[in-house]
C-alpha cells in the first residue's frame, strides 16, 4: 500500500512537472523569439549604415544596381548563419552576404519582420534612397536555443522527481507502517482481549480513530462482562434448587414410586444440572480475569483427569486408556484447572459420540495433551464449525454443543492452540483434538494471560 500510495503521488506530480515543462517550453519559445527580434532590428539598422558605407566607396555615384552584387567586408559579420542583403526596388541586389543567396528574398518591401521557408527577416529601408537591407536570421538557431535550454531543464527536474521519488517511498511507507501498526492492534483484540489501543507515536487523524475504536472496545468488554456474568450468576443460582429437586425425585423413585413422568422429569433434571454446570465452566474459560499460569506436570494433570473419568463415568473405565510420556515428563505454563476442564470436556466428548470405540488420552512432549478415538469420526466440513457453541458433531447423540466451545476458549487463554482432525493419523476413521501448550523450559513464567 505505501509504495502504491508513493507510486500514485510521484505519478501525479510526474503530470504536474510535465504541464509546467510544456508550459515553460512555450514561454522560452516566446521569450527567445522577441529577444533574437530585438537584436535582429538593432543590427539592421547598424547594417544599413556599414552596407551603404561600403556601396558609397566601392560604386560611387551609381544609381543602378552592378551586374553582379558586391560581397560585403569580411569583418562586417562574425557568423556566417545571419545573412544580409541590400536590394533596390527592382529586386536587385546591390550587396550581399558570403552566405546569402544569390536572389533577393522573395518578401515585400515593407519595413517589418517576415517569415519566409525556414528564415526569420527583418527588412529595413533607407530613410533617403530606394534601398532596402533584409537582414535574415534562420530558425533553426531559434529552436536549437530552445531545445538546449529545454533539454537543461529536463534533465534538472528529472534528477529532482528521483530523488522526490525516494523521499516520497520513505515517507508514504513511515505513514502507512503507523495505519499497519494500528491494524496489527485491532487484529490481536477478540473476546478475551479487550484491551485499549496503545496511542503512542500516532498521528492526529490515527490517534482519533484508535479512541474511538478505543471506546467500542469499552462497550463490547462491558457487555461481555455483563453477558458472563448473567450466564454464571444464572448458572449458580439454578444449581441449588436443581440439586434439591433432583434429590426429592430419586428419594420418591427410591421409595417407590416409578411413574414414567417422575422418571422423565428426573432425567431432566440431571440433563439440566449438566448444562448448568457447562454453563459454569464456559463462563469461567472466557473470564476476562487473568490466568495465574504455572509450570505444569502434564503427567500428573492428565492421571488426575483420568482417574476422576474412571470414578465418574462407569464407561470410561473400559474405554479410556491413558498413555503418559517417559521421563522426564513434560511441563507446560497453564492454569491447571482451567485444563482439567477442558480435558474434562474432551472425554466427555469422546464417550458421547465414540460409541464403544477405544479412546485414548495421551500425553506428548513437549508440551501436548490429545485424545484420540476410533469412533465414526466427523465430516471435514463439521470440523473448523465443533468450535462454535452449540455445535455438535452429530444430531443422533444428546449434548449441548458447549464441549469444543469451552476446549476453545482455554486453549485461547492459555496461549495454546486446539487443533482437530477427522480422521487421525494412522487411523481410516476416528477423531482427534490435540492441545498445544507452552513448554515450560524457560527459566521463568511468561506472566498472566488475559
Amino acid at each position: 500500500m505505501a509504495d502504491a500510495l508513493a507510486r500514485d503521488l510521484i505519478l501525479a506530480v510526474a503530470a504536474v512537472v510535465l504541464l509546467a515543462l510544456a508550459g515553460t517550453a512555450a514561454f522560452l519559445l516566446q521569450q527567445i523569439n522577441r529577444n533574437f527580434d530585438t537584436e535582429l532590428v538593432e543590427s539592421a539598422h547598424r547594417m544599413m549604415d556599414v552596407a551603404m558605407h561600403q556601396v558609397d566607396r566601392d560604386l560611387p555615384g551609381a544609381h543602378t544596381a552592378p551586374a553582379a552584387p558586391l560581397l560585403s567586408d569580411p569583418p562586417l559579420f562574425h557568423d556566417d548563419d545571419l545573412v544580409v542583403q541590400l536590394v533596390d526596388a527592382q529586386g536587385r541586389i546591390w550587396l550581399r552576404t558570403q552566405a546569402a543567396p544569390l536572389t533577393a528574398f522573395a518578401v515585400e518591401q515593407r519595413e517589418g519582420f517576415h517569415d519566409l521557408a525556414g528564415w526569420r527577416i527583418y527588412v529595413a529601408a533607407h530613410p533617403g534612397r530606394p534601398l532596402y537591407l533584409y537582414l535574415a536570421d534562420p530558425l533553426a538557431e531559434r529552436t536549437e536555443a530552445v531545445v538546449s535550454a529545454m533539454t537543461t531543464l529536463t534533465l534538472a527536474w528529472a534528477v529532482v522527481l528521483v530523488a522526490l521519488a525516494a523521499l516520497l517511498v520513505v515517507l508514504a511507507r513511515k505513514r502507512i507502517g503507523m495505519v499497519s501498526a494500528l491494524q496489527q492492534q485491532i487484529g490481536t483484540r477478540s473476546g478475551n482481549h479487550l484491551q485499549p489501543l496503545a496511542l503512542t507515536g500516532m498521528p492526529v487523524e490515527l490517534a482519533a480513530l484508535a479512541r474511538d475504536v478505543n471506546a467500542l472496545l469499552a462497550r463490547l468488554q462491558e457487555a461481555l462482562q455483563v453477558e458472563r456474568a448473567l450466564a454464571a450468576n444464572a448458572a449458580h443460582e439454578l444449581r441449588t434448587p436443581l440439586a434439591a429437586a433432583q434429590l426429592r425425585l430419586a428419594t420418591a423413585m427410591s421409595s417407590g414410586v416409578q411413574n414414567e413422568h417422575v422418571q422423565a422429569a428426573h432425567q431432566a433434571l440431571i440433563s439440566l444440572q449438566h448444562r448448568t454446570e457447562k454453563l459454569l465452566q464456559l463462563s469461567r474459560a472466557e473470564s476476562a480475569q487473568a490466568l495465574n499460569l504455572q509450570a505444569v506436570n502434564l503427567n500428573e494433570l492428565a492421571s488426575t483427569v483420568a482417574q476422576e473419568m474412571w470414578r465418574q463415568h462407569p464407561a470410561a473405565q473400559s474405554q479410556l486408556d491413558l498413555v503418559l510420556a517417559e521421563d522426564p515428563a513434560p511441563r507446560a505454563w497453564a492454569e491447571p484447572d482451567a485444563v482439567a476442564i477442558a480435558l474434562r470436556n474432551l472425554i466427555e466428548n469422546a464417550l458421547r459420540y465414540a460409541g464403544s470405540a477405544e479412546i485414548e488420552l495421551r500425553v506428548l512432549a513437549p508440551a501436548t495433551l490429545q485424545l484420540r478415538d476410533a469412533g465414526p469420526g466427523v465430516p471435514p466440513e463439521r470440523l473448523a464449525q465443533l468450535r462454535e457453541r452449540h455445535v455438535r458433531a452429530s444430531a443422533d447423540h444428546a449434548g449441548f454443543g458447549l464441549g469444543l466451545s469451552i476446549v476453545a476458549s482455554v486453549a485461547a487463554k492459555q496461549g495454546a492452540q486446539l487443533v482437530l482432525r477427522s480422521p487421525p493419523d494412522g487411523l481410516p476413521r476416528g477423531f482427534e483434538a490435540s492441545l498445544l501448550l507452552r513448554p515450560a523450559e524457560a527459566a521463568s513464567a511468561p506472566g498472566p494471560l488475559r
